[in-house]
């Protein structure tokens, strides 16, 4: 999940595994696989990085739960 802001400063959490496009014109508008779609105040460029960094986190911590 990452935090993303609506451009009137509200924010909430994304389900980042859910976005299938990001459009920037010049608004950010993220398309989810859904085909719901919202505008946020974060740039192209903040939504992958902070995606990016999620799932790192979450693969960093996965395979220490693997029992082996």
């Amino acid at each position: 999940m990452i935090l993303v802001h609506r451009l009137d400063g509200s924010q909430f959490y994304l389900n980042s595994d859910q976005i299938e496009t990001i459009e920037a014109n010049p608004d950010t508008v993220l398309t989810l696989s859904s085909q719901r779609k919202f505008v946020v105040r974060e740039s192209a460029r903040e939504i992958i990085d902070d995606v990016v960094a999620y799932r790192r986190r979450v693969f960093a911590v996965g395979p220490h739960l693997v029992d082996r």
